[in-house]
Parts: structure tokens; C-alpha cells; sequence
């Protein structure tokens, strides 16, 4: 079967064009197209996504899909990645994305819905997602990490299912886990998000005026 894989920042300039074709064996997974791909890609840390919604590697892929090769955002020297989403999230996905040769460290923290069956998150998702960049950029340039990346969720969110992560890498593990402790607390108290819980809405904190 033929599928499309999409490439970005640094694997595009090895390709030298910004999407190649594979050819794989009906019913191949993730897995296999990135074993085909190796000679490429082996060495980048990405994260997938299939047809424009993030993937793992046992996912099915199926003729005509687009598969593409997300490398971490950049900022500097530092890498960094943030999103708010309505879609479940994934640790391994983030770890993937702040994995870096440089990196003896990796601090992640998820918070995660205890006690209730479920909790209902609402943002202001186009504000949301621009502090939770600025977080990140600042937390990047006041931490000698390698990489940083926060992920917020919106909608409702299951008993036991993550509603935020952050993640940091660094040389050493004393600047990895305050660059996590820093990214947690700084999303609590400036993201525009509101929490729901068993009909009620959750207090929290006024943001800082800027």
C-alpha cells in the first residue's frame, strides 16, 4: 500500500523535498514505515501523527494515509513544544519529544483526575495556547535544559487520565527538575483554563497582570 509521509525542519533538508513516498506491505504499522524510514530519521526524536491526529508506533496504517515526522519545535538551542487539545494525552509522546543526546535528565509531571469519575476543563484555547508558548520560551531561556514541552487538555477528562503534562531534559538532573516544577506551577496560575468538578466550577487563581 502507498502512504504519503510528511517532513519537517531538518528532515526535509535531508530529503531534500518535504514528503516522500513509501510503499509498505497491507496492514503495516507506524513502527514498520519508521523502520523503513530509518536511514533518514533514525537518529531525530519526532513524534507522529497520522492523518493530522498524534499516533503511537503500533498504530494500523492504512493506504493513502498521511503519515508525518513532527521533530521538536525549536527555540534557540533549546527545543520546545506546547499544545491544548481535546485529544487524550500521551507521556510517551511527550518524553519522545524532549529526548536529546545531550540529555542525562528527564523530569516529566502529569496531573491527572482523582476521587470524581471525571472532570470538565474549558479555555480560552487560541489565549491558552499562546501563554503556555510564552511559559515554555521562558522557562527554555531561564533553565540550562535541552528541551521543554507542555500539553494541556480541554473537555472532559476520565478518572485516572492526564489533564496536563509537562516535560524537561537537561545534562543534569537538578536544572530538569526545576524547569518541570517551573513549567507545572507557571500553566496553574497564568493559562486561561477552568477546571469543573461534580457540577461546580473549581476556584483558582486570578492570572498577573502584565
Amino acid at each position: 500500500m502507498h502512504v504519503t509521509v510528511r517532513l519537517f525542519a531538518v528532515l526535509r533538508e535531508r530529503a531534500g523535498a518535504p514528503q516522500v513516498d513509501l510503499d509498505l506491505p497491507d496492514g503495516a504499522s507506524v513502527a514498520e514505515a519508521l523502520d523503513a524510514l530509518a536511514p533518514l530519521a533514525g537518529d531525530v526524536p519526532v513524534v507522529l501523527a497520522v492523518n493530522r491526529e498524534y499516533a503511537v508506533a503500533d498504530t494500523v496504517l492504512r493506504a493513502g494515509d498521511e503519515l508525518a515526522l513532527i521533530p521538536p519545535v525549536s527555540g534557540g538551542d533549546v527545543a520546545r513544544h506546547w499544545r491544548v487539545t481535546g485529544e487524550p494525552l500521551s507521556l510517551d509522546v511527550l518524553v519522545a519529544l524532549v529526548a536529546d543526546g545531550r540529555a542525562g535528565a528527564i523530569v516529566t509531571f502529569a496531573g491527572t483526575t482523582r476521587d470524581v469519575d471525571f472532570l470538565d476543563y474549558e479555555a480560552y484555547t487560541e489565549m491558552a495556547t499562546a501563554e503556555l508558548e510564552r511559559i515554555v520560551t521562558e522557562v527554555a531561556s531561564r533553565h540550562r535544559v535541552c528541551a521543554v514541552a507542555a500539553e494541556h487538555r480541554v473537555g472532559r477528562v476520565a478518572r485516572g487520565e492526564a489533564s496536563v503534562l509537562v516535560a524537561a531534559s537537561s545534562p543534569h538532573r537538578p536544572e530538569a527538575f526545576a524547569a518541570a516544577r517551573e513549567l507545572i506551577d507557571e500553566i496553574k496560575a497564568r493559562a486561561p483554563i477552568w477546571k469543573r468538578e461534580s457540577g461546580e466550577w473549581v476556584e483558582g487563581t486570578q492570572p498577573p497582570e502584565k
